[in-house]
């Protein structure tokens, strides 16, 4: 129904954005990455999806197609609504779903809050023959067993999965493959 929105954000909330569009303030859910850099005054952008219940309308916002697209995917998941896939997006980008999902991890999943390790198994299976993988797949999926390590203690240390592939990332390629030096690398990114 509305496919996209364009108009000034004048109002920013925990999970939404408050766009005036035409003299009429919409409320649109967002991840907590683009409510994060959007400013109030600020022209926006997002590709929306429209939820319709009996007793409301949703409107969930979204800074690219294939976030959205990914959003429509999850609401197929038996049991997940769009509060919980509106989670995903805010806690993973999409490469980190696709790492989960083709790498056989889905414990990745189980991390963003409100998935359990069923629903985050329902989800991986789910999603297997229906997300494609991105060219930028092969260099997450690449990621060696100390990488590995590195996430798992950066994301036990609280940091998002997004935050803690960014760090891992900015690891030196020439960088010895010992745990934590690379640990060490990757929290001082944190530092810059």
């Amino acid at each position: 129904m509305i496919a996209t929105l364009r108009g000034e954000v004048i109002q920013i909330e925990e999970n939404a954005l408050v766009i005036e569009v035409g003299g009429v303030g919409l409320r649109v859910h967002v991840p907590k990455p683009l409510s994060g850099k959007s400013k109030v005054g600020e022209k926006a952008f997002v590709y929306t999806h429209l939820i319709v219940r009996e007793t409301e309308l949703s409107l969930y916002g979204f800074e690219s197609q294939p976030d959205r697209d990914l959003f429509n995917l999850l609401l197929g998941v038996s049991g997940i609504g769009p509060k919980v896939s509106l989670s995903v997006l805010s806690t993973m980008n999409i490469e980190s779903v696709q790492r989960a999902i083709f790498s056989d991890e889905p414990e990745l999943l189980s991390r963003v809050p409100g998935i359990g390790k069923k629903s985050a198994q329902k989800i991986a299976l789910y999603l297997q023959d229906r997300l494609k993988p991105s060219d930028s797949l092969e260099s997450v999926a690449a990621m060696s067993d100390s990488d590995s390590e590195v996430l798992e203690a950066l994301t036990a240390l609280g940091y998002s999965i997004v935050e803690a592939q960014s760090a891992i990332q900015s690891i030196p390629k020439d960088a010895p493959d010992d745990v934590e030096q690379r640990l060490r690398l990757a929290l001082g990114y944190f530092q810059n």
